[in-house]
């Protein structure tokens, strides 16, 4: 029998009720690799930067962090921000650090209904309800350009520049990563959000690129969507709804929305990716740190495991990434649900009901 694959994964559950889905999303990955016949194996480092280490240190990883991380096959991240740190702090020292410096620049974000979760929406009941947000992570308005000015001319005088960044190469990298995701799901389309009637420069420029690659997908459906028009159309239309792709903003806030309403944000799943396999990609759930629930054992660990089955993806193991997500669909549809999707169950029963699950169907 020849050797596993091995990969070599980073685990940096950083802040709040990310040490809690990490150590669950570990603890499935593991059980899958050892079901697996010895095809794949992990090999996990975990780092200790977060806000406590901010606290110690001056710092939100180490020095040399981005050079360690380099050697990896992958990142598992679970949560950044604490209230003794300011938000801004944490998160360009920590995840924002990682991702612009690797080049993540495509954010995959799945909206996923789960059957036995009860959603805010009434179409949830009768339609099937399954899209993608495709976010550009690696410049927009979060490119961190601007500054503040000025305040040397009294209080109520400073001023605050914050730029968005929108280049031609950038727009068209991340709507033609869209375009092939669209080609592999049942329904191809592509729904690109901009407000270009007002923003008259970067999401023209956004616009027009958008127009020009979709020449060269005559098979996929398109539509351009103002992002006030989306957010709605994300309640009333959702089933029109395949492969949405929007700016660093627009898409942070649609993705959110998608998440919420199918049934919490701790269902969502997502992948940094950066795509040419340059650097190593980053994996992590969209929850938050949840400060008001951290450490007892409530926090719910889908969009943690949901993550890790689009790290298996990401490897090529897209068979263990069906199945993985085959178990969460039937964790809650068994009724095994965290109090934000309305059950009782705490952190580790949600990952044994899945290491369930998993168990007993064939690898």
């Amino acid at each position: 029998m020849s050797a596993p694959t091995t990969y070599k994964i980073a685990a940096i559950p950083a802040d709040g009720v990310g040490a809690e889905v990490v150590a669950a999303g570990r603890t499935v990955l593991d059980a899958m690799a050892a079901a697996s016949g010895g095809t794949f194996a992990f090999d996990w480092t975990e780092f200790p930067w977060s806000c406590e280490y901010y606290t110690r240190t001056g710092r939100m990883m180490a020095e040399d962090g981005l050079d360690v991380l380099r050697d990896f096959d992958a990142i598992y991240f679970g949560a950044v921000g604490w209230p003794s740190v300011p938000d801004h702090i944490s998160l360009w020292g920590l995840r924002l650090k990682i991702c612009q410096n690797f080049d993540q620049w495509a954010n995959i974000r799945p909206v996923h209904f789960h059957p036995g979760i009860t959603s805010p929406l009434r179409k949830a009941d009768d339609a099937d309800l399954d899209w993608v947000v495709v976010r550009e992570n690696s410049e927009g308005e979060y490119a961190g350009l601007g500054g503040r000015n000025l305040s040397g001319r009294g209080e109520g005088n400073e001023v605050a520049l914050q730029t968005a960044l929108f280049t031609e190469r950038g727009c068209e990298r991340i709507i033609r990563f869209a375009f092939d995701l669209a080609r592999e799901r049942p329904r191809k389309k592509v729904s690109s959000v901009t407000k270009s009637n007002a923003q008259q420069f970067g999401m023209v420029l956004w616009d027009e690129t958008f127009t020009r690659v979709a020449r060269d997908y005559p098979d996929v459906e398109t539509e351009s969507v103002l992002v006030d028009a989306m957010a709605a159309k994300f309640v009333l239309k959702p089933e029109d709804l395949s492969v949405v792709v929007a700016s660093n903003l627009n898409a942070d806030i649609l993705s959110d929305l998608g998440s919420a309403l199918a049934g919490s944000l701790g269902l969502a799943a997502s992948a940094n990716l950066n795509p040419d396999r340059r650097f190593p990609s980053m994996f992590e759930p969209v929850h938050g740190s949840a400060p008001d629930i951290a450490g007892r054992g409530l926090a719910n660990p889908a969009g943690a495991i949901g993550s890790a089955a689009l790290m298996l993806d990401h490897f090529g193991l897209q068979a263990e990434a069906a199945r993985l997500n085959a178990a969460i669909e039937a964790t809650a549809a068994a009724g095994v649900l965290t109090p934000d999707v309305g059950g009782n169950a705490k952190t580790d029963e949600v990952t044994e009901a899945v290491l369930g699950v998993l168990s007993e169907w064939p690898a």
